[in-house]
């Protein structure tokens, strides 16, 4: 191609691990550099080099992201005592999404990827489900204790300008257990309200949202609370919008969405949001047709696929073998990172070609060629499935069409 496509303002890049950090580089190998010129700030959060700087990368990539309002991240290593090990690292470095969630405040968003020859499992889903999760605090930063000998655990609150000091006992332990305390803020909680709610109302999508407040009657009641507050403000909107605000049960929350037919933002706490992500992208196929984006207040998005680092191909392809990895979700990444670039920089050539790249990966798998994690599900049946490379090559063949080049 003699001309590329010019992307006006740098992307963050996040460099990953593992298979997902070999289909990352076929991505930009195949996909993108013959056919656009980026200014890319790179930062390689592999997990060896995450060790080496004691974590500051993950920080700084944040910060960079912030500065430049677009990023776009590989899947990443969250490492347990057993990858400390096989990697040879410090210590159990915490998840980098955890970390980058933090710092940019935001509000994770997931949806399927929807592709007519690879219908849901959940047979009366029609409709995307998207996920929007909360993305600060809870469990994800938690402080936690094995108590190891007999005692009691209480819950104190010291006020900073004076008071009286308050203390609850949580429990007297008469022999070994566990502890687990968890916090969050009112800030984070509207935002994250704030967030759904506009994201809701540009996708003109009924928003759902989802506690466990008759158990949790104080911290969950007050996320009912701040969410029920934040969406009577904008009641008329919701109605000009001809979209509807339900508060539920995550119980019931979970009981209604399969025996729906799809097409809500389902609004999940943090640890709630990590676990129905993965069912609906499962329900709509497989976690490698979810893509994911962080949305900040300040208008800061982070793309990334919502699945793992592939662990399992990446060991055989260390051996030398071949493998079938689903590349879409982080192709999607970065289609989705290039078109919001597009539409913050006003230049409608690369949501174009964002745009048309997406189109090309999906009539490649609706024109039979996929890997084997869709071959296993497709309908009507396809017999045989592609290597890793030959689906990248395939659509690639197809983007050069639908591109005229």
């Amino acid at each position: 191609m003699t001309h590329k496509i010019k992307v006006k303002n740098p992307i963050v890049e996040i460099d990953g691990d593992e298979m997902a950090r070999v289909i990352w580089h076929l991505i930009k190998e195949r996909l993108l550099h013959p056919f656009i010129e980026i200014d890319i700030s790179y930062y390689d959060l592999g997990i060896k080099e995450r060790d080496r700087t004691d974590d500051k990368i993950t920080v700084d990539a944040a910060h960079a992201i912030k500065e430049a309002g677009i990023g776009v991240k590989c899947a990443t290593i969250t490492p347990n005592a057993e990858r400390v090990k096989e990697y040879g690292l410090k210590k159990q470095w915490k998840s980098p999404n955890g970390t980058i969630r933090a710092i940019l405040d935001g509000t994770v968003f997931r949806q399927p990827i929807i592709i007519n020859n690879i219908p849901p499992a959940v047979k009366t889903w029609k409709k995307p489900i998207i996920i929007g999760r909360h993305a600060y605090g809870d469990i994800y930063k938690n402080t936690e204790l094995v108590v190891d000998s007999p005692g009691k655990a209480e819950l104190v609150f010291t006020p900073e300008q004076g008071g009286e000091q308050q203390v609850f006992e949580i429990h007297s332990f008469a022999g070994r257990g566990i502890l687990m305390a968890m916090h969050n803020t009112e800030q984070s909680i509207r935002s994250f309200a704030r967030a759904c709610i506009h994201y809701a109302l540009g996708e003109k999508t009924d928003l759902w949202f989802g506690t466990k407040d008759t158990i949790s009657k104080q911290y969950h009641g007050f996320f009912r609370d701040v969410f029920g507050e934040e969406a009577e403000k904008e009641k008329e909107k919701f109605m000009k919008a001809g979209i509807t605000y339900r508060y539920l049960l995550i119980d019931d929350a979970v009981a209604q969405v399969l025996k729906s037919e799809g097409g809500m933002l389902w609004a999940c706490m943090n640890y709630d949001g990590d676990v129905m992500s993965d069912m609906v992208a499962t329900g709509f196929g497989s976690l490698g047709l979810m893509t994911s984006v962080l949305v900040s207040p300040d208008g800061t998005y982070e793309f990334e696929a919502a699945h793992g680092t592939v662990v399992r191909h990446y060991y055989e392809h260390l051996k030398g073998n071949e493998t079938s990895t689903n590349s879409i979700a982080s192709t999607f990444a970065w289609t989705g990172a290039l078109a919001k670039r597009g539409e913050l920089d006003n230049t409608p050539e690369v949501i174009h070609f964002a745009q048309t790249l997406e189109k090309a990966v999906i009539e490649t798998v609706e024109n039979g060629i996929m890997t084997k994690d869709l071959m296993l599900i497709a309908d009507p049946p396809v017999k045989t499935f592609v290597r890793t490379e030959e689906f990248i090559d395939a659509a690639a063949e197809k983007l050069r069409e639908r591109l005229g080049v």
